[in-house]
This record gives C-alpha cells, structure tokens and sequence, in this order.
C-alpha cells in the first residue's frame, strides 16, 4: 500500500485527489496540510471530501506529515511546490508534481532534487492527454508544414495561468517532431496586421471561463482538409486517478525525473 501526503488539500485537486484516494485500495492517506491561513486547519480530511473520517487532520505545514508518507502529491501553486520539494528531498519522499505554470528556475531545482529522489511532473496527469501528446506528435511527424497547426484550449474563469502547462506541452511536442524550437515557432494570440500565418508558426489560444476543467483541440489545417484532435475534462477526477497512479509507479523507484508517459509506458 502507497502512503500519500496531499499538497493543498483544500483545494480543487486536493480534494479531488483525496476523494480518489479514499476509494483505492492501494492508497493510503497519511497526511494533508494546507496553507497557515486556511481555515481547514485541524478538520479532519474525511470531512473535507464528504467521507467518514481517515483519522488525519489538515495540517498548517509539509514539515509536519511528510515523514508518514512514501509519496506527496502537488497541484499547488509554482513557488510552493519548489518549497515542498525541497522538504520532500530532506524527508527522502517522492514526489508527484501536477503544478503548471512553473518557471524555469523551479523546473531546475526539480531535476536536481530528481538525482536525490524519484519525481514525477508533468503538466498534465490524465491518461487521456497523455495519450494525446502521442497521437498528436505522430502527427506532426507525418503531416509536414502545408498543414497549419493551432492549439485552442479553455479552463475554468479561476485558472492562474495562460496558455494552460497542456496547451505548452502540446506546442512542444509538435515543434519537436518537426524539428524546430517552440521560443521561435509559438504565437500566442492574433491581434491587427500580424494575423497573417507564418509557415512553420505554432498558434497557441487559451479561453477562460466558466467551470471547464480543461478542454484542448490541436488542429492541422490543409488545404481541403483538416485533423482535429480533442481532449475533454468534465472533471478533475481524472487528473486524481492519474495523479494516484503516478504515486503507485514513483513509490517503486529510488531516484530519477519521470513522466506521466513514463507510468503509462508510453
């Protein structure tokens, strides 16, 4: 049995998180905080998620749980999960990174906290999308620069971060297969006389609104046809079921930086 310890858990995804972990038989929850300031502090995480009690109150700091637990689990906010990183080294803890938004400095202090500790991060833990970077690379291997590429993605009106870490990682993949860089390739948005299309030029579009839990189409537009490929998120509990997976792969492991293409074998 894996022993979590929730990053955030009065959050959308901690408590998605929790909620799963609560039905999986191979998860234990060993720990929960939250911030200093929350008024969760104390509560019981059962009575977060609307389940009899786990017998694990919400703690106001990771230094506190982490030594109960063999994997944390993040969705948190980029400055916090490089703090909680570092905690997790200390403790000898793996890690489970779903944050986005992360900058490149935090991305550094990762890969080196991955030559101490197993780690896996990625952008976006569903299987679905994951499976979607696959197709989407294969894709842009096959289908050469007479096939315009846009990326459209929306996410719930409270979403920090625009263009989404899916929406990036998709840019990524794309510019990769066809041998180019992102930094040259990505134009986020069209405004005025730069509309006009490039060749080889990436169009990234992020939409804010509603609840969406997170909606991603890449498109590969010809000339008399067009490839759309979609991927829809009704709820966050299939980021949840990834994440857990993920906890269930890195608690195998002794060290090293993984993905979520990693767990699945992809």
């Amino acid at each position: 049995m894996v022993k979590i310890i929730v990053a955030g858990a009065a959050g959308r995804m901690g408590r998605a998180v929790l909620k799963a972990a609560s039905h999986d038989a191979e998860i234990k929850i060993a720990g929960a905080f939250e911030r200093a300031d929350s008024p969760f502090l104390g509560r019981d995480v059962g009575e977060l998620i609307g389940e009899k009690s786990v017998d694990v109150p919400v703690h106001p700091d990771v230094r506190e749980c982490i030594d109960a637990g063999d994997v944390l689990i993040d969705f948190t906010q980029p400055a916090a999960t490089a703090f909680h990183v570092k905690s997790a080294v200390q403790a000898k803890c793996a890690v489970v990174i779903g944050t986005t938004g992360l900058t490149e400095e935090t991305l550094r202090k990762i890969r080196e906290a991955a030559k101490k500790i197993p780690i896996v991060q990625s952008p976006n833990m569903s299987v679905g999308v994951n499976v979607l970077f696959r197709l989407i690379r294969t894709a842009a291997e096959k289908l050469d620069e007479n096939f315009d590429v846009e990326i459209l993605e929306h996410h719930h009106r409270q979403k920090k971060d625009a263009p989404s870490g899916t929406a990036y990682e998709l840019a990524r993949q794309i510019a990769d297969a066809r041998g180019k860089s992102l930094d040259s390739a990505a134009v986020y948005g069209r405004k005025g006389e730069t509309a006009a299309r490039k060749p080889g030029a990436i169009g990234i579009h992020a939409v804010r609104g509603g609840d969406v839990a997170g909606d991603h189409t890449v498109l590969f537009l010809g000339e008399g046809e067009r490839l759309e490929l979609t991927h829809r998120a009704s709820s966050r509990e299939a980021f949840a079921r990834g994440a857990l997976a993920a906890a269930k792969f890195v608690a195998k492991k002794s060290s090293g930086l993984f993905t979520v293409q990693d767990v699945l074998g992809l």
